[in-house]
């Protein structure tokens, strides 16, 4: 008998790819379309794109609205992330509560085995691996997944480099429009810039001080939710002679903390919620503390409900409310919320 797989289905080229070869490779497949948010047009767009699909390869393909869900565990998140004067990571909080997390119950729902995405990633069913195309790995993005799931996920673009699914794509009739299409933005609902989502939700253009390490007022700022920690243009510092950067945000006293680039290094960190998926409590690995950086060594040690990170070497640009995400080599081993 046949194992039926539930694929994730956004009307692009990698999920479509993906429903493909899990047909070629015997499974009985089906499709869900999730709604996450209410961008106009997007997804009427999207789902049409699905059906094709789902029509091509004779599989169904549902519509699951899960925009409630999201916008409570996803979007509010964001929005108070940057209220708080964090830096949140909607991307991973989606991935664990909403893809891998929402989806595998509707799978549940209809019998299906195992759950599958157009994820650039690798799984074994017990851990996460680094994809073989590094320009695509997304395994970052995983790390808070909960791990009873990862026995059922199966991510056949693992083993794939980009340009070799586009190729593949442009040679299948029904996706001879898709392989040319506009890739997907990193943050589904943010369609230019932050500033714009969060200015639906509150003033974000509240002018306030601009402070040194010491406490002391050196200059201005346009309000702190314009700021990430790293930044360092759109404020003044008073006779600067050298380039500054956001060091710290504090949002009761609308204020941020600037700084020279080495005041940026840090050493060590801690992190809470802790998602690890292989029993630990003290041990080495590499750690990467935001997406696009390269992974430095590292020693975790775990207390309670928070972990301490101390660095073998320094990181620039630490901010609270981003993601840690440990790796043994290629293997993804859980993350954390740095804090």
């Amino acid at each position: 008998m046949k194992k039926k797989v539930l694929v994730g289905m956004s009307g692009g080229v990698d999920s479509t790819v993906t429903s493909i070869l899990l047909q070629k490779e015997g499974y009985e497949v089906e499709g869900v379309y999730m709604k996450l948010h209410h961008k106009p047009g997007y997804h009427e767009e999207n789902f049409t794109k699905a059906q094709r699909v789902g029509e091509y390869l004779g599989v169904k393909v549902h519509f699951l609205d899960l925009s409630e869900e999201f916008n409570d565990q996803v979007y509010d998140y964001f929005v108070k992330s940057y209220k708080d004067g964090r830096t949140p990571n909607p991307c991973v909080m989606c991935n664990r509560n909403i893809k891998f997390g929402k989806m595998v119950e509707f799978a549940d729902s209809i019998g299906a085995d195992h759950v599958a995405t157009g994820h650039y990633i690798k799984c074994d069913g017990e851990f996460i691996y680094m994809a073989e195309d590094p320009n695509k790995d997304q395994s970052y993005f995983l790390c808070e997944v909960k791990k009873e799931v990862l026995p059922r996920l199966i991510f056949p673009l693992g083993t794939w480099v980009k340009d070799d699914v586009k190729a593949y794509a442009a040679n299948i009739d029904v996706l001879k429009d898709f392989a040319t299409q506009k890739e997907s933005a990193e943050i589904c609902f943010v369609e230019n810039t932050y500033d714009e989502v969060l200015a639906k939700h509150m003033n974000i253009d509240m002018p306030g001080e601009t402070v040194d390490t010491e406490g002391n007022v050196v200059g201005t700022h346009k309000g702190y939710m314009h700021y990430t920690i790293g930044k360092r243009r759109g404020f003044f510092v008073n006779g600067a002679h050298e380039p500054h950067f956001v060091l710290d945000i504090n949002a009761e006293k609308n204020q941020i903390v600037v700084g020279t680039k080495e005041k940026l290094e840090e050493h060590e960190f801690e992190i809470k919620q802790i998602n690890l998926f292989k029993e630990l409590t003290e041990f080495n690995c590499m750690v990467k503390v935001r997406y696009r950086t390269t992974a430095v060594p590292c020693h975790v040690k775990i207390e309670g409900d928070r972990a301490k990170v101390v660095l073998d070497e320094p990181v620039f640009g630490l901010a609270k409310g981003q993601i840690a995400a440990f790796y043994e080599d290629d293997k993804l081993i859980g993350g954390g919320v740095i804090c």
